[in-house]
């Protein structure tokens, strides 16, 4: 979330910045916010002015005792004092209340190099890698190969879990594997520490990790009767791993790299492309995380985008980076590339984003460091996410990009050793 300070003596810069989002239900919440902070602020001194006045009344009270004086009017006095006192702190309660439930709504500020757009269509292409591939045969979707080739079950998934699951069978299988192991083997290289996280978050976490809770179209599954979510992503669970902690300034960076099973409801993607692997309740996901020092964020920003590249360069696939436009970037992020992948319909689409969040996650979690043991603490850490490798998505650049006339598909060099050799994904 924001620093309410920013807002108190900064509040122009704050509706400048909500203005590129273009968002005026954003505005309103963000002027409600400023009258009831004011409001919460003279409620604040009221009850502080009542509490100095009840401190008095106690000392009269104890000095009329000495003298033997009647203190029957002063314990009148003191305990409707007592009564304002609980009035006014209710009030205190509720206004910060109404404060905090519209400050966790409130977005990021945007990095000046976010472009301005409406929606997805204005994203700014950065560069593009690699050629599409050329076919003497009318290409398949990667749904029709992998059922030519016996290694997709949808019909019996919709009898057991419902729409958008489904069964994978055989060397698909491998193939999933094979990337994660492919892209845990090359980031350990760069010094990430890999993490097999919780694959549920409590409530706190995951609304301090998800930003404005109405931003999050493809929405989490809940837990009946507890207080826990299954994780959208492993950046949740490994936010969340720090929450409440104070870093030592030469502790960081702290670079990790989460492996897991991922959920989504996917509420709100009707209308977006969906076909097959690419829109699931379910997948598998290779997911990095960094908390770094303020002045280093927007490097390593940077940083994490080549490495995402290099992941697909090494696969062999044509992709293009985005720079997400201010109309279609989330709540949390101040800025985020999307790496889109080329399809066989010659449509490029999402396999991964990078974002740098900023201090927005932090200081929702209360992730901070400071510059020696023993100090107070500095200031609030920043924390980055980026997709090293979506597995399903990235087999659908597999199978789209490495098609064969026959139907099998090429399996990528890099992937081989970690499939026994294999070369083909064949009929079985």
């Amino acid at each position: 979330m924001l620093d309410i300070k920013l807002i108190r003596e900064n509040p122009d810069l704050v509706r400048q910045n909500i203005g590129k989002r273009g968002d005026a239900a954003k505005l309103k919440m963000l002027d409600e916010l400023i009258h009831l902070d004011k409001e919460w602020r003279q409620l604040l001194t009221q009850a502080n002015e009542l509490r100095h006045k009840r401190r008095e009344i106690t000392v009269e009270i104890a000095e009329l005792k000495k003298m033997g004086k009647d203190v029957a009017s002063k314990i009148k006095d003191a305990k409707k004092v007592d009564n304002e006192i609980l009035t006014v702190e209710k009030r205190v309660n509720e206004y910060r209340q109404k404060a905090d439930t519209i400050l966790v709504r409130l977005p990021n500020l945007l990095h000046e190099s976010v472009p301005f757009g409406k929606d997805d269509n204005d994203n700014v292409e950065i560069r593009r890698w690699g050629k599409p591939p050329k076919f003497d045969f009318e290409p398949k979707s990667h749904l029709e190969i992998l059922e030519n080739l016996g290694m997709i079950d949808a019909e019996s998934a919709g009898k057991v879990a419902g729409s958008m699951f489904f069964y994978l069978k055989g060397p698909i299988v491998l193939l999933d594997f094979a990337l994660q192991r492919f892209a845990i083997n090359h980031l350990m290289r760069r010094g990430f520490q890999v993490v097999w996280p919780p694959l549920m978050v409590n409530r706190k976490v995951y609304e301090g990790m998800i930003g404005d809770p109405s931003d999050f179209a493809e929405a989490s599954y809940k837990v009946e009767d507890e207080e826990l979510y299954l994780i959208p992503t492993a950046e949740y669970p490994l936010g969340g791993m720090f929450i409440d902690t104070t870093f030592a300034k030469d502790d960081l960076p702290v670079k990790l790299c989460g492996v897991s099973v991922c959920f989504r409801r996917e509420v709100g993607s009707h209308g977006k492309f969906s076909k097959g692997l690419f829109r699931m309740h379910q997948f598998n996901k290779v997911e990095l995380l960094v908390f770094c020092l303020p002045e280093d964020s927007w490097n390593f920003h940077e940083e994490l985008q080549a490495i995402s590249e290099s992941l697909y360069q090494q696969l062999g696939l044509h992709y293009r980076v985005v720079n997400v436009c201010t109309g279609d970037i989330g709540a949390k992020a101040a800025k985020k590339y999307d790496t889109e992948a080329w399809m066989a319909d010659g449509k490029f689409r999402e396999v991964g984003s990078n974002s740098n969040c900023t201090d927005y996650q932090a200081r929702s979690l209360n992730i901070k460091y400071r510059e020696k043991e023993g100090q107070p603490p500095k200031g609030f850490v920043h924390i980055l996410n980026n997709t090293a490798l979506a597995t399903s998505r990235t087999m659908i650049a597999i199978l789209e990009q490495y098609q064969q006339k026959d139907g099998s598909v090429i399996i990528p060099k890099v992937l081989r050793p970690y499939m026994g050799g294999m070369e083909r994904l064949e009929k079985q």
